[in-house]
C-alpha cells in the first residue's frame, strides 16, 4: 500500500516560498528598491500635505483678505460721511456767521446813536448835524452856541470807558446870517455860534453804555461847567 505523506510537502512548499522570498529580499538590488520606494511614498506624502496646507492656507488667506476689503469699503462710507457732516457744520457755522455779522451790521447805527443820545442828554446846548460811520470810526458834525457844551460833550465821549476812543475836536466859529438888525439906529450884538467836528473810532466790544457808567460819567462833570453851560448866550 502505497502512502503520501502530505503535510510534510505543503510545509516543505511553504517554506520553500518564504525562503525565496527571504532571499529575494535579502539582496542589495531588491533592498535599494524598495527604499527608492519608501523614499518616493513619504516624499510624495510630504508634496501632497504641503499642497493641502497651502492651498488651505491660501483660502485663509483670501476670506481674511475679503474681510479687510469689506471693513475698508465700511470706513471709507464713514469717512465719506463723517467729511458730509463736517461740510454741512462748516455750512452752518458760516450761516450763523453771517447772521451774526447782518445782526451787528444792522444794530449798529441804532447803538450808535443810542449812545449818543444819552450823551447829548448831558449837553443839551449840542445840535448834531450828521454822523458817519465807515467801520469803527465816526465822524460827528454840529453845532453850538456854547463852546463849553462842545468840550463838555467831547469830555463824555472821551471818558467812556472804551466805548468811544482816539477823540479828535475841530471847532470854527462863525456869525449868523440875517441876524444884524438895527434897532432906534442901535446895531444888535452878533451872534455866534460854533460848528465843531468830532474824530473817534467806536468800538462797542471795548466800552459799557450802561445807565451806571452814564451817570458816573453825569455825577463827574464839574459844578462850574454845568453852570456855565447853563449861563451861555442864547438865542
Amino acid at each position: 500500500m502505497i502512502r503520501f505523506n502530505l503535510l510534510n510537502s505543503v510545509t516543505e512548499r511553504q517554506g520553500g516560498a518564504v525562503s525565496a522570498v527571504e532571499r529575494k529580499a535579502s539582496s542589495p538590488v531588491t533592498r535599494l528598491l524598495l527604499m527608492a520606494i519608501a523614499v518616493m511614498v513619504m516624499t510624495f506624502g510630504v508634496i501632497g500635505w504641503d499642497v493641502i496646507s497651502t492651498v488651505r492656507a491660501k483660502a485663509e488667506a483670501g476670506r481674511q483678505l475679503g474681510e479687510q476689503k469689506r471693513k475698508a469699503a465700511e470706513l471709507e462710507a464713514v469717512m465719506k460721511e463723517q467729511k458730509e457732516l463736517e461740510a454741512k457744520i462748516k455750512n452752518i457755522d458760516l450761516r450763523i456767521g453771517a447772521i451774526k455779522k447782518l445782526r451787528s451790521s444792522q444794530a449798529g447805527p441804532s447803538a450808535v446813536l443810542e449812545a449818543l443820545r444819552e450823551r447829548i442828554k448831558m449837553t443839551p446846548e449840542i445840535h448834531l448835524v450828521s454822523v458817519d460811520q465807515q467801520g469803527d470810526q465816526l465822524t460827528i458834525k454840529g453845532s453850538s452856541r456854547n463852546e463849553v457844551a462842545i468840550t463838555q460833550f467831547g469830555r463824555s465821549l472821551e471818558f467812556s470807558g472804551g466805548l468811544f476812543s482816539n477823540l479828535g475836536i475841530e471847532t470854527q466859529r462863525k456869525e449868523l446870517a440875517g441876524q444884524q438888525v438895527v434897532a432906534k439906529g442901535v446895531e444888535a450884538p452878533k451872534i455866534e455860534v460854533v460848528d465843531f467836528t468830532i474824530k473817534c473810532a467806536y468800538t462797542p466790544e471795548k466800552g459799557s453804555s450802561s445807565g451806571a457808567a452814564l451817570a458816573a460819567e453825569s455825577g463827574a462833570a464839574p459844578e462850574g461847567n454845568r453852570n456855565q453851560t447853563a449861563s451861555g448866550p442864547k438865542s
